[in-house]
């Protein structure tokens, strides 16, 4: 059992609370991603999970042991680090057992687990060179095998690919994805790139302000988002929120000045008295200016993007982005028409939760993810 259950975790750095009451359970198994901004405490739990920092607060059990108090190496974890922390003057081969060495496990089975780790990750051919004879990409690989031949109940990985260029990135999330669900072991992977987190994870923690804002799969934290922050984190681009006021007797709202009937879902949102909308790009549709029932504005600049175009448009004081079909294009300061369907839009309360959720019955969330990484 690789579970790891976290309690009620707070951390502080002379007086600065960085985590906040966290209680999180990752289940065995599982590939859980921490998702967030630059300061958000992700790194930090990553830590503590580890042992490398101690909580000011709260419990920390690995495949049920409390290990809250217990230094690294009596975790049963193993740690992939952004720098991949290599040994230079071993050999891979020696990189590789070094986990073994320490635990004086018998020279003979040392030699055989390496070859056997080196083999599932086809590196068997740079045994007997040195890091520096290494690219990045077999680099990240070998750390990932001195990682896998201690055979830990949990892997915790740090940014392991922000190091890598950008293609190379996108080649070993699918390695390193492939082979957790080969090995099964629990992985908690920590990033602020949401492209790695959508596309690797079968649960996201995102995180902010050292508290958890939703946990759940990535589907559902992009098509669902359990408030203002998330959907406007998750997403590229990210999701559209613009100020709303509730219009009563036309059952809808008022959007940069256009009134926006909303049918069944005003019922919702007036109850909820909600005071912005969401809507993303793929879900809004540009029409002739004028156009009854849309909101009026104007073109900002055209982005095309290949097979489609992206299109910002100025609604008043806010901004918006708009998917249009390929081979779309018009003058800056065109006037346009914004269509948004009730259906496909989020509505959020005053304090940022969100009141309403998007429907997802004529868009399934599989494709709005899809488009997303497309």
């Amino acid at each position: 059992m690789g579970e790891v259950v976290l309690s009620e975790i707070s951390k502080e750095f002379d007086g600065l609370r960085v985590l906040e009451d966290l209680d999180l359970r990752v289940e065995d198994g599982a590939f859980v991603v921490l998702l967030g901004p630059s300061g958000c405490g992700k790194s930090t739990l990553l830590r503590i999970i580890a042992g490398l920092e101690r909580p000011t607060a709260g419990r920390v059990v690995i495949a049920g042991q409390d290990v809250t108090h217990r230094p690294p190496r009596g975790r049963d974890i193993a740690m992939v680090f952004q720098s991949y922390a290599l040994y230079p003057h071993l050999t891979v081969a020696e990189n590789i057992a070094y986990p073994l060495k320490v635990r004086k496990v018998d020279p003979a089975k040392r030699a055989d687990a390496v070859l056997r780790v080196a083999r599932s990750l086809e590196v068997d051919h740079l045994l007997q060179r040195r890091p520096r004879q290494l690219s990045g990409g077999q680099r990240q690989r070998i750390a990932l095998a001195r990682a896998i031949i201690r055979e830990p109940a949990a892997f915790l990985m740090d940014e392991p690919l922000s190091n890598l260029d950008a293609k190379l990135r996108i080649t070993m999330r699918a390695e390193i994805k492939r082979l957790q669900q080969r090995l099964g072991t629990t992985t908690i992977y920590v990033t602020h790139d949401q492209v790695e987190a959508l596309t690797m994870a079968d649960r996201v923690c995102l995180l902010s302000g050292g508290r958890v804002q939703q946990y759940a799969p990535p589907q559902e934290v992009f098509d669902r988002p359990a408030n203002r922050f998330v959907a406007e984190f998750v997403g590229n681009p990210p999701m559209n929120v613009l100020d709303v006021a509730l219009d009563p007797h036309g059952a809808g709202v008022v959007v940069a000045g256009s009134p926006v009937p909303l049918g069944d879902r005003y019922r919702a949102c007036a109850d909820a008295g909600v005071s912005h909308v969401g809507v993303r790009a793929r879900d809004l549709e540009l029409v002739p200016a004028g156009t009854p029932g849309t909101v009026s504005g104007s073109v900002y600049v055209v982005e095309p993007l290949g097979d489609e175009v992206f299109v910002d448009v100025q609604l008043g004081e806010a901004r918006v982005s708009v998917r249009a079909p390929r081979g779309w294009t018009a003058a800056p300061g065109s006037p346009i028409g914004v269509r948004v369907d009730p259906a496909r839009a989020c509505f959020f309360t005053s304090d940022g939760a969100t009141a309403v959720h998007r429907s997802t019955e004529d868009s399934p969330i599989g494709k709005e993810v899809e488009g997303i990484l497309s």
